[in-house]
C-alpha cells in the first residue's frame, strides 16, 4: 500500500500500477474475507479466488448490494461514521467507515484534486447551502462530497440559501474580495446549471471568475433531459463565469476518495490508487478497450467495508491507456449513461 501511497498520482504506465494495485487488492481481498462474514460467505457461493492472477480475475459486488446489506469488516465500536447513497426511490446505500479508511479517502481525494489546482489552497465558492456539511457523524453522497472538497480551499463562501436559491449576497461579496483572481470553485453537476448558471441567466449577469477552476460531479440525466450536454455545460460556464477551466469528475459514495477527474481533453483518468474495467452487462465477462459495457471500479482504500472492487450501474467504455494526449499515464475512459433499468442516483440529481 505504501508505494502506491508515495507513487506520482498520474506518472505511473498501466503494466506498473496494475501489479502494485493487484497486490493491493488481493490482501484486501484477504482482509475483508476474515473480517466480514457476508464477503466470505459471497466469496465462497460464486467460487471467487481469493488470491486473484489479475484484475479480470478479482471478486466483484453489484453496487447496489450495498442498499441491502449493512458490510462492514471492522467492530461497531470501531465505526464513527456512515455515508448514505443518494438514490430517489427505495433503500440508500450505507457505507460503514472507521477513522483509519476515512483518513486514508481525504487524504487521496486531495492529493488526486491538487494534481489539477495546485497545493495553495485558493478561496473557495461552493454551490451548497452550509447546513449540508454540519453533522459529521453521518453525511449524505452530497455532504461528503462537499466536505471531501472543502479541504483543498480556504474562506469557503456557501452561493446557496436554505431553500436552495442564490444568496445573492454571498456570491457578490465572493465576486468583489476575489474578482479575477484564482480561486476553486465545487458543485454538483445540476446543481450548478440549476442553482447559478440559470439564476445568473434570467438576471442577465455574469460573474468575474475567469481565473477560477470548477470541480464538478453527478449524475446528467435531469441535464439532458433539458439537452444540455459536457460541451453546452462548458459553454455556459465560460459565458456566465468566464471559466475555461471546468473538470467533471465521475465517482460513488461506495468508494469515497478515488475520484476519476476529466482532464484537458475530456477524458477521466484512473489515479494510481484505483483502476477501471469493463464488463458485459449481460455475461459479466471483461471486455476489451473500445466496447461499451458495465464499469467495474476498483480502489485500494476502503478497509472498514468491501468496496475495494465494485461493478457499478453505468455504462462506460476504455478509450486507452498510456497515451492520451493530456500527458497522463494509465487508464482514460468515457461515462455513457446508466444501465437500462437502474435508478437514478446522482448527487445533483437527486438534491431535492
Amino acid at each position: 500500500m505504501q508505494a502506491l501511497l508515495d507513487a506520482p498520482v498520474y506518472d505511473l504506465p498501466q503494466a506498473q500500477k496494475a501489479d502494485l494495485l493487484l497486490r493491493r487488492l488481493n490482501a484486501l481481498n484477504q482482509w475483508h474475507q476474515q473480517h466480514s462474514p457476508e464477503f466470505a460467505r459471497i466469496l465462497a457461493g460464486y467460487g471467487w479466488p481469493v488470491v486473484a492472477s489479475d484484475a479480470t480475475a478479482l471478486p466483484f459486488l453489484a453496487v447496489r448490494l450495498f442498499k441491502h446489506l449493512l458490510l462492514a469488516s471492522v467492530p461497531e465500536a470501531e465505526r464513527f461514521k456512515t455515508l448514505t447513497s443518494s438514490g430517489t426511490t427505495g433503500a440508500v446505500s450505507r457505507i460503514v467507515l472507521d477513522k483509519t479508511t476515512a483518513a486514508l479517502q481525504s487524504k487521496v481525494l486531495v492529493r488526486i484534486l491538487q494534481e489539477f489546482v495546485g497545493k495553495q489552497r485558493l478561496p473557495m465558492l461552493l454551490i451548497e447551502q452550509p447546513a449540508l456539511i454540519q453533522n459529521r457523524s453521518g453525511f449524505s453522497a452530497r455532504g461528503a462530497g462537499a466536505l471531501g472538497l472543502s479541504f483543498l480551499g480556504r474562506d469557503h463562501h456557501y452561493a446557496l440559501d436554505e431553500q436552495m436559491q442564490p444568496n445573492w449576497p454571498v456570491i457578490e461579496a465572493f465576486c468583489e474580495r476575489y474578482a479575477n483572481q484564482p480561486v476553486l470553485i465545487f458543485g454538483f453537476t445540476f446543481m450548478v446549471w440549476q442553482c447559478l448558471l440559470e439564476p445568473l441567466r434570467q438576471r442577465g449577469l455574469t460573474l468575474p471568475l475567469a481565473q477560477g477552476i470548477l470541480f464538478h460531479s453527478g449524475g446528467w440525466k435531469k441535464l439532458q433531459h433539458l439537452a444540455v450536454d459536457n460541451a453546452a455545460f462548458k459553454a455556459r460556464c465560460q459565458q456566465q463565469l468566464g471559466l475555461s477551466r471546468v473538470h467533471n469528475f465521475y465517482g460513488m459514495v461506495e468508494q469515497v476518495g478515488t475520484v476519476f477527474v476529466e482532464c484537458e481533453a475530456g477524458h477521466l483518468h484512473a489515479p494510481a490508487l484505483a483502476d477501471v474495467l469493463v464488463r458485459d452487462p449481460q455475461t459479466q465477462a471483461p471486455l476489451p478497450m473500445g466496447q461499451p459495457g458495465l464499469l467495474q471500479l476498483l480502489s485500494a482504500l476502503p478497509l472498514s467495508y468491501p468496496g475495494h472492487s465494485l461493478l457499478s450501474e453505468d455504462l462506460g467504455v476504455l478509450l486507452g491507456e498510456d497515451d492520451c494526449r493530456c500527458g497522463r499515464q494509465g487508464r482514460y475512459f468515457s461515462v455513457l449513461g446508466r444501465q437500462r433499468g437502474a435508478e437514478v442516483r446522482g448527487c445533483s440529481d437527486t438534491f431535492q
